[in-house]
């Protein structure tokens, strides 16, 4: 960001702070379909037998049962599960119906024996699911002649189905028992259990745990100036009311509260982000955040001196909020989302701002661009003579999901979407909780075959603080899967594979992790939706959130693509998308990325969009009725010439570039500033690039050159006046066409 030092020199790692995980045990429970398997068929439907690693046992017997409908009270689903031949489970008349049992664990599956009364299906389904909601056919069934038969299948889950399509009789269905088999513990590849505890880097902690201070003072002092070391913590706080401590958040540290509401967890004291470290400059003041409690700061203001990739969700301040370093340095951020501020907010000598479905009790002034969306206490928009620009509502947006605890129990919070949103989602928290029995929790040393194995049998996501080397893609394919991180959750793709794809599935939430690229480049870092997905996905889109992209700093790293978004209807909530400027493995063509985001599906929508430094378009969006709200940018410093980047007859590619091709695109508060330190000759044409169309319209957009490294001869396509020289003015527009 402006005025990094690009030379910077990065201490050397410190040795790892032994800190006990004092986290509350969490039993590991399983929960979770399903590894679609092959079925062998034979013409009847039936086996021959079952395979050899098929146990003789009855899974099922006498485990929870529940049905679609029961004819009366004497034919329980219960019965179908009892082991006693003459009791039996019966449906009311008519299609479709169905009977399962909950097998209490996840477990290999192998055989299903079923016994049916006269009142048999012809066809039907034998299924598997991780929570009883989502299901999965292991064993499709045409032709039926009822009786006794059993039936191999293969795959995975807790729950199992018999789910029946097509009745023999007018009567209803009817089975006298369910045998389900499972593996024997030496056959096939053990299921991935859910639940369990949350690993060594995440630290829990309450009210009377002892040396409190202390516990983030240390965290502190390892992670302080340590932009690119391995350290990864998140600080858990159990509900109830703290007292005297400040909480100093350094590189990838990150705190939440544990309660459902934000003020179930109270703070009399300060989680404090300051520029200590870097001489009072908080622009490199990154990855770190804060989530979900409520704060009375010791002296009046909480201080949140941040730059990019430092998100402040859910919090509820109880007093003023400080966005600036001690001494009122150089400060780049920042994100606010969801949260609830009595005071007023100071961003003084932060540039620019992103703050989203809040309340503030006011705010004082700002640099360059302050937007705001669905903030009750928002300033009225002053774009053409201030910084200021006001959407009274959001026009979509779901929060991010995160963990609680219900009792002793861990659970994620999926909050519901909201439309033409204004103030904050809490306390009436509309939304799902999920066991954490459905998440896999990765740890340090999980491999992406075991990731890709949870994934498929249905469970959902929760990674642990840490680096996660990556050898092959994570698949996200199933709806609704949650992709959850904690502490900056770190993933590196090794030897040229993309780290994530997401099926064209409804309401996948991908939150809360950094992907690193790796040293072969990869073509997409994170891919949305496969080339060509067409699915509505407006009642439930697929949600984006804290999400960060790096492309070197840390070391090499190569990516053509960092985000490739192709689905329809996404809602990406605050990224930041960085080709490093700074660090080790940075260089022109050392850590070459040609672009950060491209949007190819429909009714795209950003909010909060930071992407920087790329070697051609920062944002390139192909997408039709895409929108975005609040865009911050820096073309890359490390430009050897302009003729490197000339195209088509153009000087530089400009941040934002809305294809020839669309008819529809909307944008409000967007920034973009050139800092050519290889260069300072260069002068881009602009910092925007969009078809002139009726339907296209551009709100609030500046460009500005960093003390005259490099200049903008134009604000969009031709349109705006140069930048001036060494003054770092912004040139605006405040309306195009």
């Amino acid at each position: 960001m402006r005025l990094r030092s690009l030379g910077v020199a990065l201490a050397a790692a410190a040795a790892l702070i032994a800190l006990p995980a004092t986290q509350s045990p969490v039993a590991a429970a399983a929960g979770t379909p399903l590894s679609q398997g092959r079925t062998a068929t034979s013409p009847s439907g039936q086996s021959a037998g079952a395979a050899a690693a098929c146990g003789t046992g009855n899974a099922a017997l006498g485990k929870p049962a529940s049905a679609s409908s029961t004819e009366n009270a004497g034919t329980p689903a219960s019965a179908a599960f009892d082991g006693d031949p003459g009791t039996r489970w019966s449906s009311a008349f008519s299609d479709p119906q169905w009977v399962q049992v909950d097998l209490g664990s996840v477990q290999n599956l192998c055989k299903v024996d079923l016994t049916w009364e006269t009142a048999y299906a012809k066809e039907f389904q034998i299924q598997a699911s991780a929570n009883g909601q989502s299901w999965t056919t292991l064993r499709s069934v045409t032709g039926a002649t009822g009786g006794t038969a059993s039936y191999d299948v293969s795959g995975s889950g807790r729950y199992l189905r018999v789910h029946g399509t097509v009745r023999s009789t007018g009567y209803g269905y009817s089975l006298w028992e369910v045998a389900v088999h499972t593996e024997s513990s030496d056959g096939g590849t053990p299921p991935v259990q859910g639940g369990g505890d949350l690993g060594p880097n995440v630290i829990v902690v309450d009210p009377s745990t002892p040396n409190l201070q202390q516990r983030f003072d240390q965290v502190f002092a390892q992670q302080e100036s340590n932009q690119f070391g391995a350290g990864r913590y998140q600080f858990l706080l159990k509900p109830g009311t703290y007292n005297g401590i400040n909480a100093q958040l350094g590189f990838y540290t990150s705190i939440s509260g544990l309660g459902l509401n934000p003020d179930d967890t109270q703070i009399n004291g300060d989680i404090t982000v300051d520029a200590g470290w870097f001489n009072g400059n908080a622009t490199q003041n990154f990855w770190r955040s804060a989530e979900n409690l409520a704060i009375r700061p010791s002296h009046g203001d909480d201080r949140w001196a941040v730059a990019q990739a430092a998100p402040f969700r859910r919090i509820h301040v109880q007093g003023g909020l400080n966005l600036a370093p001690n001494g009122y340095g150089w400060a780049s951020g920042g994100y606010i989302a969801d949260s609830k501020i009595d005071g007023t907010v100071g961003p003084y000598s932060q540039q620019q701002w992103y703050t989203r479905d809040s309340s503030v009790g006011g705010w004082t002034n700002g640099v360059w661009n302050m937007t705001f969306t669905g903030v009750q206490g928002a300033p009225a928009t002053d774009f053409a003579t201030g910084s200021y620009t006001t959407l009274d509502t959001t026009p979509i947006s779901r929060e991010k999901p995160f963990l609680y605890l219900d009792g002793s129990t861990y659970k994620v919070f999926a909050p519901a979407k909201r439309t033409n949103a204004r103030g904050v989602s809490w306390p009436a928290n509309a939304g799902s909780s999920l066991p954490l029995d459905q998440f896999y929790v990765v740890k340090p040393g999980a491999t992406a075959a075991t990731i890709n194995q949870a994934l498929s049998q249905g469970l959902n996501l929760l990674f642990t603080p840490g680096v996660y080397h990556l050898d092959r893609t994570i698949d996200v394919t199933r709806a609704n899967t949650v992709v959850l991180g904690l502490g900056l959750a770190t993933l590196v793709p090794d030897n040229g594979v993309d780290a994530m794809h997401v099926a064209d599935v409804d309401g996948v939430r991908l939150a809360g992790f950094l992907i690193d690229a790796g040293t072969v480049n990869s073509d997409t870092l994170l891919r949305v939706g496969q080339p060509g997905s067409s699915a509505d996905h407006s009642a439930n889109p697929t949600t984006v959130q804290d999400v960060f992209v790096r492309i070197g700093g840390a070391g090499p790293g190569l990516a053509t693509n960092s985000v490739v978004v192709n689905s329809n209807n996404v809602v990406i909530d605050h990224t930041w998308l960085w080709r490093a400027d700074h660090g080790s493995g940075v260089g022109w063509n050392t850590n070459r990325a040609d672009y950060g985001l491209r949007v190819n599906g429909n009714d795209v929508l950003a909010t909060g969009l930071f992407v920087e430094h790329y070697n051609k378009y920062d944002v390139y969006w192909n997408g039709e009725r895409g929108r975005t709200i609040f865009f911050q940018n820096e073309k890359a410093y490390d430009v050897p010439n302009a003729a490197a980047i000339t195209h088509d007859g153009i000087v530089g590619y400009a941040a934002y570039k809305v294809a020839d091709t669309v008819n529809t695109h909307e944008a409000w508060g967007l920034g973009s500033y050139c800092n050519f330190t290889a260069d300072p000759t260069i002068v881009q044409a602009h910092g925007f690039q969009v078809p002139v169309k009726s339907g296209i319209k551009l709100h609030d957009i500046l460009v500005i050159s960093l003390g005259g490294q490099g200049q903008y001869a134009h604000v969009v396509n031709n349109t705006g006046a140069p930048t001036s020289g060494t003054s770092t003015v912004p040139s605006k527009v405040v309306q195009f066409p």
